[in-house]
């Protein structure tokens, strides 16, 4: 098996406990920043906010309705959120603080374990082709979301 690698990553100008509260959020947060199309509807199975949620992701690629399973995970709380789906993808949310708090970097990394050979190499350009604007999409839609977010103070 060959492992693929994609990242986006954007400066956005929120605090970073609130961009980490939209996309650890899988019922008001994130569904939000998924670029239509490609997603058409995120469901969640249990949990909802961080660590232990599990969900159902259902996109339209060329033509064909698709879904995925994921369990969430976060590494470390408040900065690094990570999706393990049951196709071979782990994409990696990170947020890391910047200008005295009051924005942060942003990044979605995602690594794909794909077949070997011409097919997989070709299989791995498709999806990082396809996938790259919409995690560019994503970002700018996490950047509009936040404005109108709140976060849940503890």
């Amino acid at each position: 098996m060959t492992v693929y690698h994609l990242a986006a990553s954007a400066l956005i100008q929120a605090p970073p406990q609130k961009l980490y509260g939209i996309i650890a959020d899988y019922q008001n947060g994130h569904p939000h920043i998924l670029p239509k199309p490609p997603f058409v509807a995120l469901e969640v199975e249990k949990g909802g906010i961080g660590s232990g949620t599990v969900f159902r992701a259902y996109m339209r690629i060329m033509g064909q309705l698709q879904s995925f399973r994921a369990l969430v995970t976060e590494p470390e709380p408040g900065r690094v959120l990570v999706e393990t789906t049951d196709n071979g993808y782990v994409t990696t949310f990170t947020v890391d603080p910047r200008g005295d708090g009051r924005q942060a970097y942003v990044t979605i990394d995602t690594k794909i374990t794909g077949r070997t050979g011409l097919l997989g190499s070709l299989e791995g350009r498709l999806v990082t082709r396809m996938m790259r604007p919409v995690y560019d999409q994503e970002l700018e839609n996490l950047a509009a979301f936040s404005a109108s977010y709140a976060v849940e103070e503890s």
